[in-house]
């Protein structure tokens, strides 16, 4: 096997992992004179993200045999016109959309399907330039802009599902044959990237309704393209109905949690499926549901970039992750947490400030903060909202407000945890030097509702003492 990869980094670990290795950039031209040094009998692109899928179409034109899917059903997954026609055909959901190359088109378009809306230029990586956008003005600016940085490219608008689970599937097929490697629920709602949510396997709200109806497209989808080794699907759930966001006939980010989480190689046996094998000689057959709960996180570089926006969004901002394991989801997430490097509290006072829209959302988890013994202090609109709500909650300054405020508290190690949450890009002069904070004392913070949930489900965890150490093969018996 021979590898090309223009990171040493990523495989310093595993520098025996193939026979050759080429620090090569991955472009057509460098590839190809590889491709031409070594005459493969086939070459994978499903194990290096989306770069390599990219170069499938013209590596194929230029003659490279592709092993496992062809380049014809990656450019069906891809493209998103063509796409479109396979969701028509088999009669899946999909969050209304239509594509632009002008402002004016853009702001038509948003009227139409109405605010929220996902931008996004199409051919990026990482989530990049991509922004959930509530008002026209907001719109006009940032087309605008992304005009300017990708001239010619065409731009994707989504209805922005408010609200919604996200989940992603990996599953692995023979061509005839599709089984799935995990269904995993993000604890992010829809709108943060999947890289930068934390996730659970086996996920633990989604219905046996929903579950049976991600198994069935999933199994259809694969069928049509006629994957041959990996596919990861990104679906939303809302309102109790299904929707297809994206297809990607690759190995995603995920796979080396899936494969730890219920204890299959999926990588590999991904890569015999594309040299030949049935999955029925490999022995895997049917998904694997773990007794265990496996959660994913994320881990961020913000400690190294003192003035960058903190809270998650479209655009991926981590640069690694972690995973934490154990038989209920709290202790699963604690271990997670603090595999990030980030303790968690077992007491103290809670700092609570967060957007208008999230205000009634907020009551029932600053509740379980007060049932855990927790002080909850908050902004003054905040506050009055949670007094009215049941929940009592001091009141302190803004940073705008005058002093002591929130800054001051935090320095004075008065606080132990931070839930501050907003909409959009645009965040407050106050949230901003809140979060900065958070950071540079090394609070744990959360900035949305969802990871707040989570993480108070943990500090129960935590108070009772319920998490332990195991051998990981001990959670595959």
């Amino acid at each position: 096997s021979i590898m090309i990869n223009s990171n040493p980094e990523t495989v310093s670990t595993d520098y025996d992992i193939s026979d050759k290795l080429f620090f090569e950039p991955l472009t057509l031209e460098d590839v190809l004179h590889v491709v031409r040094s070594v005459n493969p009998k086939g070459v994978i692109v499903q194990f290096g993200g989306q770069t390599p899928l990219n170069l499938a179409k013209d590596l194929w034109k230029a003659g490279v045999p592709i092993l496992g899917t062809s380049p014809d059903a990656i450019d069906r997954a891809e493209d998103r016109e063509r796409f479109q026609e396979i969701v028509e055909k088999l009669g899946l959901k999909q969050p209304e959309s239509d594509i632009v190359t002008t402002v004016e088109k853009a702001l038509a378009v948003a009227r139409k399907i109405g605010f929220p809306v996902l931008v996004r230029p199409s051919y990026v990586l990482g989530g990049r330039s991509m922004e959930i956008i509530y008002d026209l003005e907001t719109m006009k600016t940032f087309i605008s802009q992304v005009l300017k940085l990708f001239p010619g490219n065409p731009i994707l608008i989504d209805k922005f599902l408010e609200d919604a689970i996200e989940v992603d599937v990996d599953a692995i097929s023979d061509g005839t044959m599709t089984v799935i490697g995990g269904i995993m629920e993000h604890i992010e709602e829809a709108g943060v990237h999947s890289g930068d949510s934390a996730c659970i396997l086996p996920p633990l709200t989604l219905s046996k309704k929903i579950l049976d109806t991600i198994q069935v497209q999933t199994r259809m989808i694969a069928e049509e393209l006629q994957v041959v080794g990996l596919m990861n699907i990104q679906y939303a759930v809302k309102g109790g109905e299904l929707y297809i966001l994206e297809v990607n006939p690759r190995a995603s980010r995920t796979v080396p949690f899936v494969s730890k989480a219920i204890g299959i190689p999926l990588a590999q046996l991904a890569t015999r499926v594309m040299l030949g094998s049935r999955l029925t000689d490999l022995g895997f057959t049917s998904q694997v549901w773990p007794k265990h709960i496996s959660v994913k996180e994320a881990v961020f570089p913000f400690n190294r970039f003192p003035n960058i926006n903190i809270a998650l969004g479209p655009e991926m901002k981590s640069t690694g992750e972690v995973m934490g394991i154990d038989l209920t989801f709290g202790s699963a997430f604690a271990k997670a947490q603090m595999a990030t490097g980030a303790g968690l509290p077992a007491g103290g006072t809670v700092f609570i400030s967060v957007h208008d829209y999230h205000k009634d959302k907020i009551i029932p988890v600053a509740k379980e903060f007060a049932d855990l013994g927790f002080t909850i202090l908050a902004t003054r609109g905040t506050a009055q909202h949670l007094n009215e709500g049941g929940v009592k909650a001091g009141i302190v300054h803004k940073v705008s407000e005058g002093r002591p405020n929130v800054v001051d508290h935090i320095k004075n190690g008065e606080i132990q945890m931070i839930i501050n949450t907003s909409i959009g890009r645009r965040t407050s002069v106050d949230a901003f030097h809140i979060r900065q904070s958070a950071i540079r004392y090394n609070i744990p913070y959360a900035t949305t509702i969802a990871a707040s949930k989570a993480t108070s489900a943990a500090i129960r965890s935590l108070q009772h003492n319920e998490w332990g150490i195991s051998a990981i093969q001990d959670y595959y018996r």
